[in-house]
């Protein structure tokens, strides 16, 4: 059973978690940088360490963050959202000393940051996936594809993320093009440049499922949220449930989902992406292997508390309630405010 949580991160998400954290009867400690110490979060803890240098540093010091919880005696490590939510050297440092990362498995975070990997992973396990490359591809062979399979289609960096490293083209001209530029930004980025193609859905239904995973084989989802609406491949509006599905397609979609984290051995909170087509044809996109920003909407319209059950995961319980017990219930909106580059 945990006692202690170190919450690396800060802002909203470190006070969502110290209220599940008080919940349940766990001590917390924060992290904070110099120019965050004043921030509610750190008030709220229960006790609190400054970590630097600078405004962001402190945050992604994987070293420095795991010499504070051994100091501090904590057993556990939640890691929020961003930061180093989604970084597998961390998820594994905190399993070769024997703190707990609130999260999947360092092995199932490098499986599904991999996309060409989770993409193979995702056809081998049944689940849909839009035609595309079996792997990494030059320019010339992204070229071939292309003009195999018909344009519009997507290039995408197989480690990227947030829009970086993914294009949409129309012709060979603006795919050689693109290529280049995609692949630097992904390198730039990510330390990778590998790049694949898949085919472009146009106007497509962008339907994510929540799923949680024990320790023990256990896999639900709590349905889905709508997240189309967005600016840059940036997420403005997320909705849960989704308008666009029906019951059978709910259906389908939720089991791919559990499939999805079945085939990597998942656990805790997690989130599977799909695409929908004009035809509810729905396709893998891609799996975030953490808590995301949106999940409070998930919780508005099932009742479940996400974090306070991911750390009951962590901590060794089974989960307490069955696929049949989920009910979704009314509606949730969550908006956001994106800031963007004006150049």
């Amino acid at each position: 059973m945990l006692k202690r949580v170190l919450i690396a991160n800060r802002g909203e998400v470190a006070l969502r978690i110290i209220r599940a954290c008080k919940e349940l009867g766990l001590r917390t400690l924060a992290i904070h940088s110099r120019e965050d110490s004043s921030a509610l979060y750190v008030k709220k803890a229960d006790r609190a360490v400054i970590v630097g240098p600078g405004p962001i540093k402190g945050y992604l010091n994987i070293y420095q963050i795991i010499e504070i919880a051994k100091q501090f005696q904590c057993d556990a490590i939640h890691p929020g959202y961003g930061f180093l939510a989604e970084n597998a050297a961390f998820a594994q440092a905190c399993e070769e000393i024997g703190i707990t990362f609130v999260g999947p498995s360092s092995q199932a975070i490098r499986q599904m940051g991999n996309k060409i990997t989770a993409r193979r992973m995702m056809q081998a396990a049944g689940v849909p996936v839009s035609p595309g490359t079996e792997g990494a591809v030059n320019v010339d062979e992204a070229a071939a594809f292309a003009a195999e399979s018909g344009y519009p289609v997507m290039l995408k960096a197989s480690s990227g993320g947030g829009g970086r490293g993914l294009r949409a083209v129309h012709n060979e001209q603006e795919l050689r093009d693109a290529f280049v530029i995609a692949s630097a930004e992904a390198e730039a980025s990510f330390g990778c440049g590998d790049m694949f193609v898949e085919k472009l859905i146009e106007r497509p239904h962008h339907i994510e499922f929540q799923i949680l995973a024990d320790l023990y084989g256990n896999v639900v989802h709590l349905g889905e949220r709508d997240c189309s609406i967005q600016r840059r491949h940036q997420k403005l509006v997320e909705m849960a449930p989704s308008l666009f599905l029906d019951p059978e397609l709910r259906e389908r979609m939720g089991a791919a989902a559990v499939a999805a984290a079945r085939t990597c051995a998942y656990s805790n909170a997690g989130t599977v992406e799909f695409l929908v087509d004009k035809k509810r044809n729905f396709y893998f996109m891609e799996m975030n292997t953490r808590l995301q920003v949106e999940h409070t909407v998930t919780e508005q319209v099932t009742g479940i508390d996400i974090v306070r059950e991911q750390l009951k995961i962590a901590g060794g319980k089974p989960l307490s309630f069955t696929q049949d017990d989920v009910e979704l219930r009314g509606f949730a909106i969550e908006v956001r405010v994106n800031a963007e580059d004006p150049s």
